[in-house]
């Protein structure tokens, strides 16, 4: 019965997603009448709530949500656009938890359990493990973009006259290396400023673990304490995210329309295809490598993936998945560490992504880069992304500095800013992906992986 059930339920999102893809182009040339593939499309999310009802399951809910999101921004636009408040109602209870929820964790990590031998190394491990994995996702990135030539035969639309996008900092080395390191923890905090977070709550470790142990005490009886309501605290915001990740959908789909698709199916389609690769190809393999329990890590994993490709936020994703990898079993120091670490220095999905809208905007102004030139750009590309990681809509920014750095047009910037947020929805869910990945590899490389028993609050991020 049980198997039944979830067949019927997988036929469907299938039907669902069919109807739901093609439903413009269908109606369009007369093909569906629209009344019939209203009511087969809300019959297909009945049976999708009824299997939610069945599993009792927050990312069960999370995932029917979005489709529920995304049919009311497809057949009700004005209101899904007007459906944002709620995704950024839940996006700015996430920000609340991410400082508390890095500090606690550290402090008590490092000044608890860990050696400070053990956080140099650590550190080590996890700056080898993101340049590695990030250098062949631009390579990916790279390849995919020269295998489909998506930019070639493009003509610069009249729409984009006269258009400006936002100015891209200039930032020397000097200034990058300088971001990491806070001047104002308070003013980090309000920025979100992770990585600054992240320094100042492993100085504050360090000097606490170096103090004598009658004064240390009750500063770690109160991170242990401080972490731990954090977690619930970020269990009880979960309880809303079914509602903030469908309104992201709604608003997604209501101020786009699926015709979005149509122009730039081949750039679009080469990203996805692209990442997957990247899962496939690079994710998968070193998972195998490293002996990591992919069942229990993809249950933990798709709960935090599904919301950042909902969001298009990789904040929002990460006091989830900070739970969801403590969860099954790896410890908090070094999820507190590579995790946060991850976001400035192991962004898959983005590093990708610059890579092939870089050569694309080339493609796009005909103006052919030879082997070395993409590769310089590339690396240029990777490079000034550690700096700028809190800046809103990053990559495009990023990307504007960059081509000025090598006579290109902007032009092409433009079309890729119309479908951004479908591009910028799996480049985050390879983000978060690949940074909980990381969590799991360095655990297990530094032997901790299965150690730490991790506490019942804890314990319902993966229920």
């Amino acid at each position: 019965m049980k198997n039944k059930f979830l067949l019927a339920t997988l036929g469907a999102f299938t039907v669902y997603a069919v109807l739901f893809v093609v439903d413009e182009w269908a109606l369009i040339r007369g093909g569906v009448p629209p009344f019939l593939s209203l009511v087969v499309r809300i019959i297909a999310i009945a049976f999708l709530i009824g299997y939610a009802l069945h599993r009792r399951s927050l990312t069960t809910w999370i995932l029917v949500s979005m489709v529920v999101g995304a049919e009311i921004g497809h057949d009700l636009p004005q209101i899904g656009v007007h459906a944002r408040v709620l995704s950024l109602i839940f996006l700015r209870l996430i920000k609340t938890i991410i400082a508390p929820l890095i500090f606690a964790t550290l402090v008590v990590g490092i000044a608890g359990h860990s050696s400070l031998k053990q956080v140099g190394r650590m550190g080590l491990k996890a700056i080898l493990y993101f340049e590695i994995v990030t250098t062949i996702a631009l390579f990916i990135g790279l390849a995919a973009i020269n295998i489909s030539k998506a930019g070639v035969g493009l003509q610069m639309p009249a729409s984009t006259a006269g258009a400006e996008l936002p100015a891209a900092p200039n930032q020397s080395i000097t200034d990058i290396i300088l971001h990491v390191f806070p001047e104002n923890v308070a003013k980090s905090v309000a920025e979100g400023q992770v990585l600054q977070i992240v320094v100042f709550s492993i100085l504050f470790a360090i000097a606490l673990a170096l103090i004598s142990e009658q004064k240390r005490h009750p500063m770690l009886r109160f991170c242990e304490s401080l972490s731990e309501t954090m977690f619930k605290f970020t269990n009880i915001v979960m309880m809303f995210a079914p509602i903030g990740v469908g309104a992201a959908m709604a608003y997604a789909v209501g101020h786009m329309g699926l015709g979005v698709l149509v122009n730039l199916f081949k750039l679009l389609a080469t990203l996805y295809v692209a990442l997957f690769a990247f899962i496939l190809f690079v994710l998968l393999p070193v998972a195998l490598m490293f002996r990591v329990p992919l069942k229990r890590f993809l249950r933990a994993a798709a709960e935090p993936v599904s919301i950042a490709f909902a969001t298009t936020s990789s904040e929002a994703a990460l006091p989830r998945a900070m739970e969801a990898m403590v969860a099954i079993g790896v410890p908090r120091q070094i999820v507190a560490f590579v995790m946060p670490a991850g976001y400035s220095f192991n962004l898959d999905g983005s590093t990708l992504y610059l890579s092939l809208a870089g050569v694309f905007v080339a493609q796009a102004a005909g103006i052919h880069l030879s082997f070395g030139q993409q590769i310089l750009m590339v690396l240029t590309l990777m490079l000034t992304s550690k700096g700028v990681a809190g800046v809103p809509r990053a990559s495009l920014v990023i990307l504007m500095g960059t081509l000025h750095s090598f006579n290109l047009p902007e032009w092409p910037v433009f079309i890729i800013l119309g479908i951004d947020e479908l591009m910028d929805m799996a480049r985050t869910s390879v983000n978060v992906l690949g940074n909980c990945l990381a969590t799991v590899v360095v655990s297990k490389w530094e032997g901790e992986f299965g150690k730490e028993e991790s506490s019942s609050v804890v314990a319902e991020a993966v229920r």
